[in-house]
C-alpha cells in the first residue's frame, strides 16, 4: 500500500480536498495523509463543497506537518507555494510532487462558494489523474 502526504500552508482546505479525492480515487492502494505547515483547522466551506460532491471530510482534522515526518512516503505532494517553501524535509518521501491551487478563500471576483467549487473540480481532476499515472488498477 502507497503512503501519500499531501501539504499546504494551513491544512483548512486544499489539501484536505486533496487529501479526500486521492483516497477516494486510490480506495485500498494507499493511505493519504495531509497536513499544513501553519494549521488552521478544517475550513467550514471546504466540508460543504466536498458534501455536495458526495464526500464526507467532517472527520477530517488539521494537523501540523511536523507529526509526520517520521513516516515513510511515497509520495509528498505540495498543493501551495508557500508550503513548497516551507515544508519540513522528508527523509523518507520517495517523490515530492509539486502542483499548486489557488486559495478558495482568497480569489478575487468569485464569491467564496464558487471559488472553492472551482478549486474543487481541479484538484478533484488532478488527483483523479494522479492515481491513474502512479497507482494503476
Amino acid at each position: 500500500m502507497k503512503k501519500i502526504l499531501v501539504l499546504c500552508t494551513g491544512n483548512s482546505a486544499r489539501s484536505q480536498l486533496a487529501q479526500a479525492y486521492l483516497q477516494h480515487f486510490a480506495g485500498d492502494r494507499a493511505e493519504v495523509y495531509s497536513a499544513g505547515v501553519d494549521p488552521k483547522g478544517v475550513n467550514p466551506v471546504a466540508v460543504q463543497v466536498m458534501a455536495e460532491d458526495g464526500i464526507d471530510i467532517s472527520h477530517h482534522t488539521s494537523n501540523h506537518a511536523d507529526e509526520y515526518t517520521g513516516i515513510a512516503f511515497d509520495y509528498v505532494i505540495t498543493v501551495c507555494d508557500n508550503a513548497r517553501e516551507q515544508c519540513p524535509y522528508f527523509p523518507s518521501a520517495g517523490e515530492l510532487i509539486h502542483r499548486s491551487f489557488s486559495d478558495p478563500g482568497h480569489t478575487a471576483g468569485e464569491d467564496l462558494e464558487t471559488s472553492f467549487r472551482r478549486v474543487r473540480d481541479e484538484i478533484k481532476e488532478y488527483s483523479k489523474d494522479f492515481i491513474n499515472q502512479k497507482m494503476p488498477s
